[in-house]
């Protein structure tokens, strides 16, 4: 299978602080990884080193085989980056939105229509595809930058915190479009606070907590590796990252 994402000794430093300690991590084409890690472990600052809004200090990132950081252009390309904190242009409508973001990927217009289509209708937006995004409530705002994400059917879907703000309707059916793109053989990387989401949808996991990655494969894998057997993922994580020892049940 191939190797969709490659990151190789990763590294970022604030004020000589290391946020992210030498990470190196895999994710294959067809798979979901889920990075997990307490509020500052360095999930977010690798994230947005990976899609390339933030220049790293050391360290390889390779998409689909691209070196990101020798030929940046073309990393970006088959790269779709969906923040915490869903960014709009409060002044244009849905559906202006999308086509304003498919024109920027050089997608073909009629295409990006029949996809915009598609997408409105599928995240229960058609009926708002004419307002201007500055009415839309949280929720809707996520949903349209996800709808903005996938209208170039990115190769390696990142995600930060997708969920954040969704009903549990819309929840599910954010879930099932991630899936779709995964079983299209996209790459996806996503990180969520919701511990039953990752136990529940990624192939594997990786734990990180300050910058370093403590531990990453399958649940099995991972409770074999932290002797939690038969455990949660929540106690799996939460003894990996908790001063306090987390006892077996």
């Amino acid at each position: 299978m191939a190797i969709g994402l490659e990151v190789r000794d990763l590294a970022k430093s604030y004020g000589g602080k290391r946020a992210v300690d030498g990470i190196s991590l895999n994710v294959r084409a067809g798979e979901l990884y889920a990075l997990l890690g307490p509020n500052g472990a360095g999930k977010t600052t690798t994230l947005r080193m990976i899609a390339g809004l933030l220049q790293a200090d050391a360290g390889e990132i390779k998409v689909f085989g691209t070196d990101a950081r020798r030929d940046p252009l073309a990393a970006k390309k088959a790269i779709a980056w969906l923040p915490d904190e869903p960014l709009l242009y409060d002044k244009l409508t849905a559906w202006e939105y999308l086509e304003f973001v498919a024109g920027l990927w050089g997608v073909d217009p009629a295409s990006a229509r029949a996809d915009a289509e598609r997408l409105l209708k599928l995240l229960g937006l058609w009926d708002n595809r004419n307002d201007r995004c500055e009415t839309f409530s949280r929720g809707m705002k996520q949903k349209a930058v996800l709808a903005g994400a996938l209208i170039h059917k990115p190769k390696l879907l990142m995600l930060d915190e997708p969920l954040t703000g969704l009903d549990a309707g819309a929840s599910r059916l954010v879930k099932d479009m991630i899936r779709e793109r995964v079983e299209d053989g996209a790459a996806v990387i996503l990180t969520t606070h919701i511990l039953e989401v990752a136990e529940r949808m990624a192939d594997r996991i990786g734990i990180i907590k300050d910058g370093k990655l403590l531990i990453e494969g399958s649940l099995e894998d991972l409770r074999t590796q932290a002797g939690a057997q038969g455990q949660s993922l929540e106690d799996v994580f939460l003894s990996l990252t908790s001063h306090t020892p987390v006892a077996a049940q």
